[in-house]
């Protein structure tokens, strides 16, 4: 046992000892019925009152946050009861003397009452955190009360409610933040306002925000060269078309096919012959394609099958009510080979139908890589043949501190193991997936973190040797996909603050684990008809979890590693087991660091996430210059769990960026990270400064860019949806196409606010391309995510009221926008519309069936 869980274990039977005894030292144990009742009639407050307190606050620790926890319990259990419930911020003190607080692991608190708690008037308890909170909706929801021999309950006041016009998740036991001075920053020095609506007409108005016509031929992703007909005249394909193949199996294009269906031109034997042929003899450029429409025939030529669909999806694209196309010719190919977009479903699980909703507007804006995260410390999420408690215990999270059953609450995920945010995808579900991918040129990249964030295999195979060991078997085979030695003694704590979360590196049957996996997706790649070849480790934030572990201490006395060396050394075990696989070791970049370029197979997938004002542009130059194929993941804007602005009503994970709009990924350089430091501000708002002591080597380029959504506070498929697009979109955009306003990439250059590179024509440039996309988005593109279902983020409408007259614009033109006076009903907005009294602004969805969230105009 180590020492924080002796501590543990102390400080939990203390106080459960306290409450036990209080009452004349008889033990008391309550029942079904009164625990029932108490999580229906307890009523759960929590207050952030600070985030940038004075330092005599938070002393002795450096930093800190303030916050305040209210329970008012008109009656309790008498006895032997706990409240738990996830803080993803640390607690470092809290101010009662009514509870006992322990930290069980992760983010799971339990508070113990003592022989001072009381039913009665509400209770309140100061709280103590490390960092801070920035956002109503960063605290966790579904507190639980819990006893022996009992079914653990849901606090009803702390469950999420939804709103019925937005369809927005909301806390209502986290107060309203209405203190900007002291919950809008960090610091002192954090020049961070919140996003008001008069903030945001302002911003609006200064990119131009104004509806214009819509260019004809105007396709997202962009196309490298469009020609139109002179005469502006269209082709009518109202009776459909009729495919010709040359060089490709209809296989490879039968999904763009539909699309092609579902935007109204179906296949018809009478119908415009539509002739595609695939001819690497016509010289295109690595995943080109030419679409030319004319009276006689559509025509396309393509590199390969996925050009094919590729411009099969632009004719799509340019299908308009009538079912015409304009008269073109269009010359296309992608900016990168690889256009990525990560999805974690191990944080909290997410259903196989958005999954493939979301593979269905990858292949429409031309993504093909989805990097699926399937495992992380609290969950497992893809059944493995032969390895039954991977999903038995690893996908489920509830009330068993043993862990027997199921994995410990995570994330505000309360004690049901049947709650939506568990769960895995079967052998088939897995298969669908990905024959789903590989109908749309998407190859799926298996994600299963390793040897850090590895907790929910770690636990599940704790559980499979135990019940065969139960079950009299010999210890080579419970042992034998063992992750984790019982011997060891190292104390550490991972960035999510759990204390066993690491796989120990110097076990055979951690790599036999690894075989297995590998082999069994292999296996459910090739009956989905798409090869495994590349395969995600993770491979970061691994904590010193190996400093104590006499399996270690062995190993270093047989090859001289020392446990510092560890980590590196596994990542390049693990590539060359890969590699000798036929696959593509692919990790983040801070973890396959700390391999040697030497020691690593030819080709290595790196995910750079090194911060932009950080070591991110020279890891990334490094690797790219070791011949690592680099994939640009830039946190600072890559990162779709991040706010989409500073606003505390906004979801989102605000370690790397406070406001991670469209805009900004829109306006993203990735193949020149060093100069947005001239026109980017830090996470507090101050300037920034680059350098660039690794300069590219000519030729060197980047494989790719990806966006990551990781699913920390992203709890259901609608969530997922409201974080990802439109920012997906975006996305497409920039690894799609490289815009002429974009810096060139200049060896060893260093910018800062005053460098001047990015001249006034280029700004200007880069503001005529946004009017244009946020007008593409506004006029025609949300309505087409509309229709597919899509639950986007409907943007926040920016709002002044000047002479008794509003006045209101939004980030994409075109979407309807309508405002209130004083509560009353909703109208649609016109333009200097008079008002008087409270006014309030908000935008509808394209098709007008969602609200968006309103503010108040001040």
């Amino acid at each position: 046992m180590t020492r924080r869980q002796r501590l543990r274990t102390w400080i939990g039977a203390g106080a459960a000892l306290a409450a036990l005894l209080g009452a004349g030292g008889a033990l008391a144990q309550p029942t079904q019925d009164q625990l029932d009742r108490f999580a229906r009639t307890l009523k759960i407050g929590y207050r952030v009152l600070d985030n940038r307190p004075a330092p005599a606050a938070c002393a002795p620790d450096p930093s800190c946050h303030l916050a305040e926890l209210t329970l008012a319990a008109p009656e309790a259990p008498d006895a032997a009861w706990s409240l738990y419930f996830s803080s993803v911020v640390r607690i470092l003190k809290v101010d009662t003397d009514a509870f006992a607080l322990a930290h069980i692991n992760g983010d799971l608190y339990r508070l113990t009452p003592t022989a001072a708690f009381a039913p009665g008037p509400p209770l309140r308890i100061p709280l103590k955190l490390e960092g801070h909170e920035l956002s109503e909706l960063y605290p966790m929801p579904n507190y639980y009360v819990a006893a022996d021999g009992l079914a653990a309950r849901i606090v009803d006041s702390t469950r999420p409610t939804i709103d019925p016009e937005t369809g927005l998740e909301h806390l209502d036991f986290v107060a309203a933040f209405t203190d900007e001075a002291r919950l809008a920053g960090v610091s002192a020095a954090d020049t961070s306002v919140w996003t008001t609506a008069e903030r945001l007409y302002e911003v609006n108005a200064a990119a131009g925000a104004a509806v214009q016509p819509i260019p004809p031929g105007a396709i997202l992703p962009t196309p490298l060269h469009t020609r139109l007909d002179p005469s502006g005249a269209r082709l009518d394909l109202s009776r459909g078309v009729a495919p010709v193949l040359a060089g490709v199996g209809r296989p490879a294009v039968a999904a763009a096919l539909a699309r092609l269906a579902k935007a109204g031109v179906g296949e018809a034997k009478t119908g415009l012959p539509l002739r595609i042929r695939v001819a690497p003899a016509d010289k295109l450029p690595a995943g080109g394609y030419r679409l030319a429409t004319a009276a006689q025939a559509v025509e396309i030529a393509a590199a390969d099958p996925e050009s094919a669909a590729n411009a099969l999806t632009s004719l799509a694209a340019l299908v308009d009510a009538r079912r015409s196309v304009p008269v073109l010719a269009i010359d296309d190919a992608p900016r990168f080979g690889f256009r990525g977009l990560h999805l974690d479903v191990a944080r909290n699980f997410h259903s196989k139908a958005e999954v493939l909703a979301i593979l269905d507007q990858m292949a429409a804006y031309k993504l093909n890589r989805l990097h699926l995260h399937l495992a992380d410390d609290e969950g497992w999420r893809v059944e493995i043949a032969g390895l039954p408690e991977l999903t038995q215990i690893g996908a489920r999270r509830c009330h068993d501190l043993s862990e027997r059953t199921c994995l410990l609450p995570q994330l505000g995920s309360g004690p049901d193991a049947s709650a939506p945010v568990n769960g895995f995808y079967s052998r088939a579900d897995y298969v669908e997936i990905v024959r789903a991918a590989q109908a749309r040129h998407i190859q799926v990249i298996p994600s299963f973190d390793m040897p850090g964030h590895s907790r929910a295999a770690i636990k599940a195979m704790e559980a499979r040797a135990a019940r065969l060991r139960a079950a009299g078997r010999p210890e080579s085979q419970a042992g034998r996909y063992l992750l984790s030695e019982a011997a060891n003694a190292s104390v550490y704590s991972s960035i999510q603050h759990y204390d066993d979360n690491t796989i120990n590196v110097c076990l055979d049957s951690s790599y036999a684990f690894l075989g297995k996996v590998v082999d069994e997706m292999a296996r459910l790649h090739a009956a989905a008809g798409q090869p495994l070849t590349r395969y995600h480790i993770g491979a970061d934030e691994t904590p010193g979890a190996w400093t104590a572990s006499p399996a270690c201490a062995a190993y270093e006395a047989r090859t001289g590693i020392a446990p510092a060396a560890l980590g590196g050394h596994f990542v390049e075990r693990v590539s060359a087991l890969l590699a000798k696989k036929g696959i593509v070791v692919a990790g983040w970049s801070d973890g396959m660091a700390e391999a040697k370029a030497e020691r690593m197979p030819a080709r290595v997938h790196s995910n750079n996430w090194g911060a932009l004002a950080g070591e991110g542009p020279a890891s990334a130059h490094q690797q790219a210059n070791q011949g690592w194929e680099v994939v640009i993941s830039t946190p600072e804007v890559m990162y779709f769990d991040s706010p989409q602005a500073v606003d505390p009503k906004e979801r989102g994970n605000d370690w790397a960026s406070r406001d991670t709009d469209t805009r900004k990924v829109f306006d993203f350089m990735p193949e020149n990270l060093p100069a947005h430091a001239e026109l980017w501000r830090d996470l507090r708002g101050g300037d920034q400064a680059s350098k660039d002591p690794n300069p590219l080597k000519p030729g060197v380029r980047f494989a790719g860019l990806q966006g990551q959504l990781w699913s920390e506070v992203v709890r259901s498929d609608a969530q997922v949806d409201y974080m990802l697009y439109p920012r997906m979109l975006a996305l497409a955009e920039r690894a799609w196409r490289a815009a002429d306003w974009e810096a060139p990439y200049a060896p060893g250059a260093a910018y800062d606010r005053a460098s001047g590179v990015f001249t006034p024509d280029m700004r200007a440039r880069r503001a005529a391309d946004w009017r244009a996309f946020a007008n593409l988005l506004g006029g025609r593109e949300l309505a087409r995510l509309d229709a597919a279902g899509v639950d986007y983020r409907v943007p926040t409408v920016g709002a002044v009221v000047r002479d008794g007259k509003l006045r209101a614009n939004v980030e994409f033109p075109g979407l309807p926008i309508e405002y209130r006076v004083g509560g009353g009903p909703w109208r649609p907005y016109v333009e200097d519309a008079p008002v008087s009294g409270q006014v309030e602004v908000r935008a509808r969805s394209a098709d007008g069936r969602r609200a968006g969230r309103s503010l108040v105009v001040p």
